[in-house]
């Protein structure tokens, strides 16, 4: 795929879930359940796959564990298998700049289209450091951008940082994450007074996935109105109920290009937030947000348990019993029956 096919794939609107890992009772990969996560996406029609990001478990970057490029070279391998269209891939990048110019050198090598590039490490760097930092791995590979909320680990990144990161060639999109709208119009703001129409922006703002869709931001640039709207969606959130959730980014596009926009869909809206505050257990500062996400999928059959590289990442007090309600709240927005009717096949 080259770059020119790689940013119209992207700003056409595509969904990307956030790739889980899955592991064995004894916290090793189970490489049988990874390969069925991968074929559940991508028969759910997923438009790429993000592996290696928080969902996957960042642990999986540290040389000790070994297992950033086992789970990079699975998923790469399911992706070939699906032919019927092309698949963005999109592989994790993490780390100080020598660690993450190396893992983008490995992802390029294994076939992934571009870098999901997480600035975590690069707190208390300076403006200028950290683009730097940017520019360095785009010269190895297409970059995506990734605005993380501190919550999460992220690094406050102002509107003076975006004014310089869209100025780096090889960036193709921004997932943005802040959680906060003030830090999103920063970003798209940004890109509006850039005057490029090359980078898409994917929301990865859980707390208001659906609105994120539907909106059109508008700024002055020169005197003359600019407009930009999120192209589709890189979410941890789209790892589960995947199918039904491609549905929604569907309808959402169609509703956005066509008018007007429904009220169901702002209902929608809430619906899905209450959802992702339940299985990114937002009460407890996200702390239960990965094995909130592997409860779903265990309970769909596509994971043996919720098991986690850290013992210590476990469910919330009460999750379970919320996940609960979610699916007797929510039943519309669960693909259970999709799961259930192909499960032996992804196993297989």
């Amino acid at each position: 795929m080259t770059t020119e096919e790689l940013r119209n794939i992207l700003l056409d609107g595509i969904a990307i879930p956030a790739h889980p890992m899955a592991l064995d009772t004894n916290r090793k990969l189970d490489e049988r359940r990874q390969r069925a996560l991968s074929r559940y996406y991508l028969a759910a029609g997923a438009g790429g796959l993000a592996v290696g990001v928080h969902t996957t478990q960042f642990a999986i970057h540290d040389s000790s564990v070994g297992l950033y490029e086992p789970v990079l070279a699975i998923a790469a391998e399911e992706m070939d298998r699906a032919t019927d269209r092309p698949i963005v891939r999109v592989a994790g990048i993490i780390g100080k700049t020598q660690q993450a110019v190396r893992e983008a050198e490995l992802a390029r090598d294994l076939g992934y289209h571009t870098g999901l590039l997480g600035l975590a490490a690069m707190k208390g760097s300076s403006e200028n450091e950290i683009i730097a930092h940017c520019r360095a791995v785009a010269e190895v590979i297409p970059v995506f951008g990734f605005y993380l909320q501190e919550g999460a680990g992220g690094v406050d990144l102002p509107y003076s940082f975006w004014k310089k990161f869209v100025e780096i060639e090889n960036v193709i999109a921004i997932k943005i994450a802040a959680f906060d709208r003030y830090k999103t119009i920063d970003v798209v703001r940004a890109l509006a007074e850039s005057g490029r129409e090359d980078i898409a922006l994917y929301t990865g703002n859980d707390d208001n996935i659906v609105q994120d869709l539907m909106t059109t931001y508008r700024f002055m640039v020169n005197g003359n109105p600019v407009e930009k709207q999120f192209s589709g969606g890189l979410l941890g959130h789209w790892a589960v109920w995947t199918e039904k959730s491609i549905e929604l980014l569907q309808q959402a596009k169609q509703e956005k290009e066509n008018g007007p926009i429904s009220p169901e869909m702002m209902i929608c809206n809430n619906e899905v937030t209450d959802c992702n505050a339940v299985l990114f257990d937002a009460p407890n500062q996200f702390r239960g947000c990965i094995p909130g996400l592997l409860e779903v999928l265990r309970r769909q059959g596509l994971l043996e348990g919720i098991w986690c590289l850290d013992e210590n990442e476990v469910l919330s007090p009460g999750q379970f019993g919320e996940i609960d309600r979610l699916y007797q709240d929510y039943a519309h927005l669960a693909d259970d029956e999709f799961v259930k009717e192909n499960l032996d096949a992804w196993l297989a």
